[in-house]
């Protein structure tokens, strides 16, 4: 499959990069190291109307194919990961209810998230379940025309930030991961924030524990129907692995303009280092890779739009595998390329390279990734 941008998405990336270049980089340095959300580059990315592409036209959003979404994600990465989290969290809260969820829960939910009036959480892993999601031990126990939900999640993206959370809770513990059921919960109703962890990199974005203490949930917030939660949660990471792609893609590109630059400008032996051949066949290496990571991250997202032969699974694994084992490689030659100046916060090519790390982890670790490719090789 070949893959080649329109003339509007090349308008767009345009657009949006010259965006992210005013508004979103001069905060970057500052926004990791106070680790704090960065409200502010948030609302000038509601500004843009960034939140509805991916909602459908019929909900309050613009319907933006999943390449388009990409483009999003890459652009903010190359400047700001954390803020491109702002972006991508939403919308991995969403897909549960985009595409199970019913027509009530669509038309309650979706234009607050594409206006950015209202953010989302996706909740699935656990202390002792990440990898391993079958073995949660939160419970939803219905009761009447609720449920009550007992638990606590871990690892969760925009913890306290989030007004809905997508919940995954066994209702029926006996039956293993059959047994895992979804739901959509309001803060509101309860939802309790525990630790906050501290994190090596996108520090920006808040990482932590989501605490359920007999939260009761109306059955009509049920996603999907009981019992269909694994298949929900392995269906929306399919959908959204491509775009932590995008985002590695980002982090990478962001590092192969800031060394293209700096070797212009820095000088050793009288000249600058652009002239030395081991430094350029580097900077080359760093480039073909992150091009290589970009043709199969847009190959991937143009599936979410289309996928009738089934091949989303691997193709989203290999595009979020191989784009984020690129941008650790890297971005730690790019931190090798400014040599004692890469090592310090004074340049950005170190937070390039802490914001790296978490493309390898999370939406399913690399080593899993792999598994998930080798299992459909071998049938």
């Amino acid at each position: 499959m070949t893959f080649t941008l329109t003339d509007d998405q090349r308008e767009f990336r345009a657009v949006l990069r010259q965006f992210c270049e005013d508004k979103i980089a001069p905060r970057a340095a500052e926004v990791d190291e106070t680790a704090e959300f960065p409200w502010d580059s948030y609302h000038a990315c509601v500004s843009m109307e960034l939140p509805a592409l991916g909602v459908p036209v019929e909900y309050g959003g613009s319907g933006a194919d999943h390449v388009t979404q990409a483009l999003m994600v890459e652009e903010l990465s190359r400047v700001c990961a954390s803020t491109s989290l702002t972006m991508l969290i939403s919308k991995l809260g969403m897909i549960p209810v985009m595409r199970w969820g019913s027509e009530e829960l669509k038309r309650e939910y979706l234009p607050k998230i594409a206006s950015g009036e209202w953010q989302a959480s996706y909740c699935l892993s656990e202390p002792d379940a990440g990898s391993d999601v079958a073995s949660m031990k939160t419970r939803a126990v219905r009761e009447g025309d609720s449920y009550i939900l007992n638990g606590t999640k871990y690892w969760i993206t925009n913890a306290g930030v989030s007004n809905t959370y997508t919940v995954f809770a066994k209702t029926d513990p006996e039956a293993g991961y059959r047994g895992m059921s979804c739901f959509l919960v309001e803060k509101d109703w309860g939802v309790k924030i525990g630790k906050l962890e501290k994190k090596l990199g996108v520090r920006g974005s808040p990482t932590g524990e989501i605490i359920l203490e007999d939260v009761r949930v109306p059955a009509t917030h049920r996603i999907g129907e009981e019992g269909q939660g694994f298949y929900i949660a392995m269906g929306t990471l399919d959908r959204s692995r491509p775009t932590i792609g995008a985002q590695a893609v980002g982090i990478a590109q962001g590092a192969v303009d800031y060394a293209a630059g700096y070797m212009r400008e820095r000088k050793q032996f009288g000249k600058p280092i652009a002239e030395f051949q081991g430094l350029q066949f580097m900077l080359a290496d760093m480039a073909m890779k992150t091009e290589a990571a970009r043709g199969l991250v847009y190959r991937a997202c143009s599936m979410v739009d289309d996928d009738p032969r089934g091949e989303l699974t691997m193709a989203g694994a290999m595009a979020k595998c191989f784009a984020s084992d690129v941008a650790m490689e890297v971005t730690t030659n790019g931190v090798q390329l400014l040599g004692g100046y890469g090592y310090t916060r004074e340049f950005p090519m170190e937070r390039f390279m802490r914001d790296a790390k978490i493309t390898q982890i999370y939406e399913g670790t690399n080593q899993v990734q792999r598994v998930v490719i080798s299992k459909r090789l071998l049938g």
